[in-house]
Parts: structure tokens; sequence; C-alpha cells
């Protein structure tokens, strides 16, 4: 385990060192909820190795059961192979972004070990989230940010590769002075002192010019949250229940609901999805008949960005709301400094806000709002697939 400024520095530290087949066969799979950053990573990825490795993605819609999450896992590896293709890597979260939901991933990592495929657990939302296993998850990659839920500053995180993997990463981004040429002539010099440590932790440790200080930080937040705040255990039980608790009551005065499945597993974690009660429509009312408010064709796009400013300009706090399968939702997150007045807080700002929206406030931010659309290609009516950016 080495560190690393932050989680997307480990995915792409892992697509940029795999050399890929000569054959042109390889696939890497993802799920359309990944992390915007990481699908971008995957796109380079193709093109920088001349179409010798391309992505397959795996779409899900919420809310989707676990064990219906991993038939379309293992169906896509099926199709693959019938295909003539080669499953070489998958990438997958613990608790993805947007929504904020958590996946099965110790399933997702034990299918890839029996279908011979090498995992990669994007992490960001993992350490100080929720209970990790490292040595029974056995993943081949893991990536993990510690400046989200650990409570370290930024950029903060750890890359995990097992020993059987780490000849794999041969390079850190940036390459440095740690990388070791296969060309036993090679006359450039390494400035750094020699240590006995493996060449993979060797080269981690020193990559460019860097503020090392957050990764200092962590001994000292691993004491402050084991005194202070009781524990690992603790710290999660309190944030669960909290963001459980608060996310039910925010829906309850949004007289809407919660996104999770039967099983409740999406919601095992600290994050939890509500959804706002706006509609696309072309009503000339403010709201529609099952009382949702109205957002005009066309607009979602500044709707949007228009809530999120105002959230910060008007309220000073910030709320990720997202458009998401032809829906609006609010990602709420429970944290130790929180409390369930905050969630009530946010409750009634969240009505208000949407009460504005109802109002038409946002057309009021600008007139270009069609033009921007149609270059981004951002109609909300016709297209939420690409609301996770």
């Amino acid at each position: 385990m080495v560190y690393i400024p932050n989680a997307t520095t480990g995915v792409n530290t892992v697509l940029r060192n795999l050399v890929w087949n000569p054959d042109g066969k390889d696939e890497i799979f993802y799920f359309n909820t990944v992390y915007g950053a990481c699908g971008k990573a995957v796109d380079y990825t193709c093109e920088a190795s001349q179409d010798l490795v391309k992505a397959r993605r795996i779409d899900i819609v919420y809310p989707i059961e676990d064990a219906a999450l991993i038939f379309k896992f293992t169906t896509a590896i099926q199709d693959s192979r019938a295909a003539g293709r080669r499953p070489r890597l998958a990438i997958y979260d613990t608790v993805s972004s947007l929504p904020g939901v958590r996946m099965p991933f110790e399933a997702l990592t034990a299918t890839c070990h029996q279908e011979g495929i090498l995992s990669l657990i994007d992490g960001a939302h993992g350490i100080g989230h929720l209970d990790l296993d490292l040595s029974a998850l056995n993943p081949d990659f893991f990536v993990s940010n510690l400046h989200k839920w650990l409570f370290v500053p930024r950029g903060c995180a750890i890359f995990h590769v097992p020993e059987r993997n780490q000849s794999l990463i041969r390079s850190t981004m940036p390459t440095s002075h740690g990388f070791v040429p296969r060309d036993p002539d090679s006359a450039f010099i390494n400035p750094l002192p020699s240590n006995a440590k493996s060449p993979f932790v060797a080269n981690f440790e020193f990559v460019g010019t860097l503020d090392n200080t957050p990764y200092i930080c962590v001994p000292e937040a691993l004491k402050w949250r084991q005194g202070a705040c009781g524990g690992e255990e603790a710290i999660r039980k309190y944030c669960q229940e909290l963001v459980m608790e608060g996310s039910r009551k925010i829906a309850e005065v949004l007289r809407t609901e919660i996104m999770d499945n039967k099983a409740g597993t999406l919601t095992q974690c600290c994050m939890v999805n509500v959804r706002l009660p706006l509609q696309i429509s072309h009503s000339q009312e403010t709201r529609t008949a099952q009382g949702e408010y109205v957002v005009k064709p066309g607009y979602g796009v500044d709707a949007t960005a228009w809530m999120l400013d105002t959230l910060m300009d008007e309220y000073k706090t910030f709320i990720a709301i997202y458009y998401f399968q032809d829906a609006w939702w609010a990602r709420m997150s429970g944290q130790v400094y929180l409390e369930m007045a905050d969630f009530e807080w946010a409750g009634r700002i969240l009505k208000e806000l949407c009460e504005r929206v109802g109002k038409g406030e946002y057309l009021l931010a600008g007139e270009k709002v069609g033009q921007r659309e149609a270059v981004e290609g951002g109609d909300l009516a016709k297209d939420g697939a690409g609301a996770n950016t």
C-alpha cells in the first residue's frame, strides 16, 4: 500500500501500466454509473492503445437488487466471450458517486476471481466510510481517498496492489526516479537515497515535487477518530443511522422517496439519495397534477446549475443535486460533525428551493440556456444518461 494524491490517479496508474494483448481482443468493463473522470480515463486508454483494448459498458437502472446487478455483470462477461473478446479488467465502485449508493463490490470481486478478470475497485468513498477488509476482499487493485471520509487534508489517497500484481505496475504517474528500466545499461542517474524497500514501494516514495503534508496527517486522523470519536465502528453507526433517518425526514417534507432496493443494500453506507419534487413538463402551471414543480423542457441543465449556485450563494451550503433516470436527486451524507437539526434544515431549504424552481427563478439567470444546451446536447428531457457528470 502506497500514498497517491487521489483515487483518480490510482485508476489512471493501473490503466496506463497494463500491457494489452496485441490481438486487440482485450476489454475493460465498467458500469454506466462510473465516476466521470474514470470513465474518460477508460476512453483515453482505448484511444491511446489504438484499439488494442476496447470498453464494454454495463447499464444498470436503479433501484436494483445486488443479485440482479451481479447477473448483469456475468451476462456481460458471457457476451464478451461469445463475441470473441477477452474480458481483461473490470472497474467498479465501493460506493458510487452519483447516485451515492453502495455497490456489491465484494460479490463483484469474487466474480472477477472466478472468471479470471483483473479487478480494479474505485474506493473513492471507501476508507473511513465502510468496514473494509482488504485481506478478505483480495482485489487486484484498490484505490481509496482519505480526504473524503477519513478527514485528512486534500489530496491524499492510498493505492493497494497485492504482491502478485506489483510487477504489472512499473511506473508511477508521472514517471519519476523510481522507475526501473528493462535496459540494464540505462544511464539516467537516480539521485534518491537507496533503501531496502521493494521496487514497488520505492517507486512511489517520490513522484516529482508534491505537497506530501496530507500524508503525514493520516496517523493523527486515525488517532483522533479512535479517541475523540470512539472508533471506526462508532463513527459508521452514527453516520449511517443519521443519514438514513435524516433523509427519510427530508423525503417526508418533500413528499417524495429515497433511492433504495427491497433488500435495503443500496443505503448500507453513509450516503442516501432523496428525490426532489421536480418534473420536466410543458404545463403552464407551476405544479403538475402529481404536485411536482415544473421545469420547462430544454431548461434542465440551467435549473440544476441555478439550484447549485443558489445553495452556495444564498444558503451558504452545498448539496449534490443531479439529474438521473428522469428525475432530480439530492445526495445526502452522514458525517460525525452533523446532527439531525442539520438534516431538518436541509429539508426546509430543499423544499424552498424546489418551490422557487416552480416559480421559474432559474429562467431569470439567463436567456441563453437553449443555446448552451444545444451545444452540450444537454436536454435532460431527452437524455438523462449523461447526468452523472
